[in-house]
């Protein structure tokens, strides 16, 4: 089924060239792969435009190529090798995600690392997808990531579950702890940030922080945690904008770092 996205979705992102018209005015997703493996690049490529949901506006060898072709064409979606030439790429990516913010980041890599993965969300990735998964799974983290959800497979969650060593780092401080009530409350960034007199990208950084310290990215896993911890008193009370009309009032940002 080709996925559609509506100018209101735009502008809730704040995305100025997230989609391209398609065949018969069905909206494309743009994405620029930055991928040093060019057979994986282009492999990625075919499956992305045999699906009929995206149009890959560019490709970058390097991440300084990267940087240049997103500030050029704003994707909605930047694959981005972890692994590839062209300097430090976790600090590129953040630079990526401050300088390109309607951009959304999947991070790929074949480190199978919780740490590393953790430091890759905490940097503005939205997704983090190991190398070795299958097409279909890049296909469906490009599609979420479009629409501001995060995918994480469940080799990438084993990862974090078993990442034990960075226990120490899983207490959340009083702001992290407002900041994670809300989300599971179903608030945007936006909202939370005008709950707590705070500014969107100081959300933005809490939430990142939040996702690093307990491994778990996206919103209904982070749900789940109020729940557990009692954070939330129920899940009567854990996002009621779901309980009421399905997608009706249900945020863009689910699941991701952006406002």
């Amino acid at each position: 089924m080709q996925a559609r996205y509506s100018s209101a979705t735009a502008r809730r992102g704040r995305v100025s060239d997230v989609v391209r018209e398609g065949p018969a005015g069905a909206a494309m997703i743009t994405v620029i792969f930055a991928d040093s493996q060019v057979v994986v690049s282009s492999g990625l490529r075919m499956l992305l435009e045999s699906t009929g949901d995206f149009t890959v506006v560019a490709e970058a060898k390097d991440i300084g190529d990267a940087r240049s072709l997103v500030a050029r064409h704003r994707p909605a979606v930047l694959l981005l090798d972890l692994d590839g030439p062209g300097g430090p790429a976790l600090k590129a990516l953040a630079t990526m995600r401050a300088e390109s913010p309607d951009t959304q980041i999947v991070a790929l890599s074949q480190q199978e690392d919780a740490g590393f993965v953790r430091e890759a969300l905490a940097a503005g990735a939205i997704s983090y997808v190991p190398k070795l998964a299958s097409r279909e799974e890049f296909a469906e983290a490009v599609r979420r990531a479009a629409r501001g959800e995060a995918q994480v497979n469940s080799r990438v969650r084993s990862w974090l579950a078993s990442d034990s060593s960075r226990v120490a780092r899983n207490r959340l401080t009083p702001r992290e702890i407002d900041v994670l009530k809300q989300i599971a409350r179903g608030h945007t960034n936006g909202e939370i940030a005008a709950q707590l007199g705070l500014s969107v990208r100081t959300v933005e950084s809490h939430r990142a922080h939040i996702q690093q310290k307990l491994g778990r990215v996206t919103r209904s896993d982070l749900v789940a945690y109020a729940l557990e911890r009692g954070l939330v008193g129920s899940e009567s009370e854990a996002e009621p904008r779901r309980r009421l009309g399905g997608n009706a009032g249900r945020s863009s940002d689910e699941g991701s770092t952006s406002g």
